[in-house]
């Protein structure tokens, strides 16, 4: 069997059977005719049949057994936060191509840590955003050039309603709060549409019972103009995504940027001169076309640096907006 470019799909190794993998990103990669899941790896062996008879590859019991003993080109880490550094690092350790789960590690020093594993093994190591890879984000890119003039500053929310005390979300041990579950959307699209190299002017997070932050906000500006965005986030209130870029002439607004199902139609409000109209575009699915991304990054080894240099960045951004709150 070979893929869409002639060459034999990467056989993958899934480390985990996460609700998300489970739900968003296992049908996508089953479906890609360049990857072919070849071993699902749980620490619980019933979970791994079970996730193997849906989605493809052998049953594994522990992940440590997975990268032992499977012939594998790449490793898919969709564990909790906490975890992805020390399964990434032994994954490339062992020759594989990886693609984790965001926030890539939990830290700008473990980031870096694992781009430089990377890079000197020669091996793609991909941190999963879906959302940089739906192409309504492209157009919004055309309509800031082209209809609403120069960028002047930004606005970005992404907040989602609370989950049960249980859930991993609430567990410091485990890499959890709002700031690397949700609040990395809205610092990532700053990256999108600002670039790299943004500073933190201010930041603030609460901190709930559990210990680990439920809600934060953050003002980044970058250095050459001045420009601005303020970015909120929050696991704790009623669902709410946006971004909406403000430029000379006018501003653009998208609701539902970061999570969209396959099916939806996007709709980007322009507006100009105290009009306002709308912009239909088509329904993409992000998590095939992040799966597609990935594989690129396997087989083109400067697209995989540069998305490296974003995890770093954004890492770097992560680091500062705790150190900003205090």
């Amino acid at each position: 069997m070979t893929g869409t470019s002639g060459q034999a799909p990467l056989r993958l190794g899934v480390l985990g059977c996460a609700e998300f993998a489970l739900r968003r990103m296992l049908p996508a990669l089953a479906q890609h005719p360049d990857i072919e899941v070849a071993a699902v790896a749980s620490r619980r062996p019933e979970t791994a049949r079970a996730t193997a008879a849906r989605f493809g590859g052998i049953p594994v019991d522990g992940y440590e057994r997975l990268l032992a003993t499977v012939e594998l080109d790449a490793v898919y880490v969709p564990l909790p936060n906490a975890l992805h550094a020390p399964w990434v690092g032994r994954a490339l350790d062992t020759g594989r191509h990886v693609l984790a789960e965001k926030p890539l590690t939990t830290s700008g020093r473990l980031t870096r840590a694992a781009v430089r594993r990377a890079e000197e093994r020669g091996l793609a190591l991909v941190e999963n955003f879906l959302f940089v890879h739906h192409p309504q984000h492209a157009r919004v890119r055309e309509l800031v050039g082209d209809d609403i003039g120069p960028l002047r500053g930004m606005s970005a929310e992404f907040a989602i309603p609370p989950r049960p005390a249980q859930d991993i979300r609430h567990r410091p041990d485990l890499g959890g709060g709002a700031l690397l579950d949700v609040g990395v959307y809205p610092l990532r699209a700053a990256q999108y549409f600002l670039g790299t190299g943004l500073e933190v002017a201010t930041a603030t997070l609460r901190h709930g019972p559990a210990g680990v932050d439920v809600e934060g906000a953050v003002v980044l500006h970058r250095p050459a103009d001045g420009v601005r965005a303020h970015l909120s986030f929050g696991m704790d209130h009623a669902y709410a995504a946006r971004y909406t870029l403000r430029g000379a002439h006018g501003t653009v607004r998208v609701d539902r940027p970061f999570t969209p199902p396959a099916d939806h139609r996007p709709q980007v409000t322009l507006e100009r001169d105290a009009t306002a109209h709308r912009v239909d575009l088509p329904a993409a699915d992000q998590c095939a076309a992040a799966v597609t991304a990935f594989v690129t990054a396997v087989r083109t080894p400067a697209s995989a640096r540069a998305g490296a240099e974003y995890s770093v960045d954004l890492a770097r951004l992560t680091d500062e907006v705790r150190a900003a709150a205090g």
